[in-house]
């Protein structure tokens, strides 16, 4: 007839010692699988593009489909670049380098009347109101003349929306070194850096979908001159650090589990 035989103390006490060593062997290189996985998950890679910005350039026609006036300027004519190849829905952080070029709020851009993306002044005046204030559902801004602008978007025309508050970049300055703008609301940009040459960050809004750049005036951007050429750095996640990331979350819930789970204590069975 089978016999169940209890271990005595001693050899239960070796059996429990045992299943330790066990689970520590096992658990130390998930750890380690864990800590890798995690860290290669906050690695990232950059997206960029590279973009010429025309000085009749107008953001108050962002978004806007073609016959839509600011007037006296009309889409698509006048309509800023919509920056393509980029996927904004991911979020993250927007910085633009290497700007090259120069535009005029006048039919010249030459010499000292073309300005670098940063601005100029222009008849004593360095920085500027849209003369219209907000209009297709977009912010005023004050910024320098000529200067580089962005804005975002999602798929909807912005006119069907209320515009967000007016940015003023007399106020807050041209040396920040981190920007978050909402929808809608047109943000200064220039050459990207601050005056120490640090890179300045833009961060994505939230239900962004499109950005568009333009240049900065008080009205009438159609007989602007002049170009401003752009690099657009998007740094994101690397595709296969999502999969590494969860791999790694999911081998701490199954750990996790593990040790909440009961110790057994081995039993003989012996006929």
């Amino acid at each position: 007839m089978p016999q169940c035989l209890w271990k005595s103390g001693s050899e239960k006490k070796a059996g429990i010692d045992v299943e330790r060593e066990i689970k520590m062997r096992i658990s130390l290189p998930i750890r380690g699988l864990l800590l890798i996985s995690l860290s290669v998950g906050i690695s990232e890679f950059a997206q960029a593009v590279s973009e010429s910005i025309p000085g009749t350039a107008n953001p108050y026609l962002a978004g806007m489909p073609d016959g839509s006036t600011a007037p006296p300027d009309q889409a698509p004519y006048q309509s800023p670049v919509e920056i393509t190849g980029l996927n904004l829905s991911t979020g993250r952080i927007l910085t633009f380098t290497g700007t090259t070029g120069g535009v005029s709020n006048t039919p010249t851009c030459a010499g000292t009347n073309c300005s670098s993306a940063d601005g100029n002044v222009y008849n004593g005046v360095l920085f500027y109101d849209h003369e219209s204030g907000s209009q297709n559902g977009i912010s005023d801004i004050r910024a320098p003349i000529n200067s580089l602008l962005g804005i975002f978007l999602t798929d909807s025309a912005p006119s069907l929306l209320s515009p967000p508050s007016k940015l003023d970049f007399q106020t807050i300055g041209l040396n920040f070194t981190a920007l978050s703008p909402k929808l809608q609301q047109v943000f200064f940009i220039g050459d990207g850096r601050t005056s120490g040459g640090v890179t300045q960050e833009f961060s994505i809004p939230a239900s962004a979908t499109r950005l568009f750049l333009g240049t900065m005036d008080g009205n009438e951007w159609s007989n602007n001159s002049g170009a401003i050429v752009v690099d657009i750095v998007q740094s994101v996640p690397e595709p296969h650090t999502y999969a590494m990331y969860i791999a790694g979350l999911g081998v701490m819930v199954f750990m996790t589990g593990r040790r909440k789970a009961p110790s057994t204590i081995p039993i003989e069975m012996r006929a």
